[in-house]
């Protein structure tokens, strides 16, 4: 089976919280495509430098300058700390962007509303394809080649259900801080597209969790088993938020 891991907030900023990630990725069955953020990363350095942080309807907006900063973040500091604790881990990683080998192709989302953010559009399948059949395990930053082969910042979530659904993959992991999908705040065990597709529409799910839900959504209607939560959802079959296409499961009110 091949699944498909994003991995963001803690578990990419935190050396301890990283190592304990690569541990238990090593020990999925079957091939594992990589996706990461690093949001929190890419803020602390905007900080740092002067650039400060942008917004547009809740939403990070990325400038020229600020798109630098974040191709340098995502596909060199980043993309190598978890390439490096996924071969500590035994895993034979290589790291990647979406932008070698054109892997991710995006355009700009909302008109360009967001700056230099941008929705894939296209995902060199085949290339991946030739990396797992050589027993390899790619990492994949979500920067993408835009518009006249200039690069685009690519939500991780929304990169990693598009990597998930060209591969046809098995399974697809979104991990982040939170223990899965919080309705009332109780995360909620399952979820049927149909429910999910409710909690976007009547603005339950907002910002990032309404990205990552979509995304999540389109990835259950092609078959994909989706779960949404923390670490714990590599090894514990009963943690986060399962999307699942079976009716009446769920319990959302």
């Amino acid at each position: 089976m091949l699944t498909v891991v994003k991995l963001g907030g803690r578990a990419v900023e935190e050396p301890s919280a990283l190592k304990e990630l690569a541990l238990r990725v090593a020990e999925l069955p079957g091939r594992s495509v990589v996706v990461h953020g690093g949001g929190a990363e890419i803020t602390a350095w905007q900080e740092r430098l002067g650039l400060g942080v942008v917004k547009h309807n809740g939403l990070r907006v990325t400038t020229l300058e600020g798109l630098k900063l974040t191709a340098m973040v995502l596909s060199g500091w980043v993309n190598k700390r978890v390439v490096g604790a996924l071969l500590e881990a035994g895993l034979d990683a290589i790291g990647v962007s979406g932008e070698d080998g054109g892997l991710l192709t995006a355009e700009r989302k909302d008109g360009g509303a967001l700056g230099e953010v941008g929705t894939v559009r296209s995902v060199r399948a085949e290339l991946l394809e030739r990396l797992l059949a050589l027993g390899l395990t790619p990492v994949l930053s979500p920067l993408s080649r835009g518009p006249e082969g200039m690069p685009l910042n690519v939500n991780a979530d929304e990169a990693a259900v598009a990597v998930a659904r060209a591969l046809g993959a098995g399974r697809l992991f979104l991990i982040s801080d939170v223990p899965g999908l919080l309705v009332n705040g109780r995360a909620l065990a399952q979820l049927t597209p149909e429910e999910g597709w409710r909690l976007i529409e009547t603005g339950v799910a907002v910002e990032g969790m309404r990205v990552k839900l979509g995304g999540a959504i389109q990835a259950a209607e092609q078959g994909i088993e989706v779960r949404i939560g923390d670490a714990t959802v590599l090894s514990d079959p009963g943690a986060g938020t399962r999307l699942a296409l079976v009716p009446g499961v769920g319990g959302v009110v």
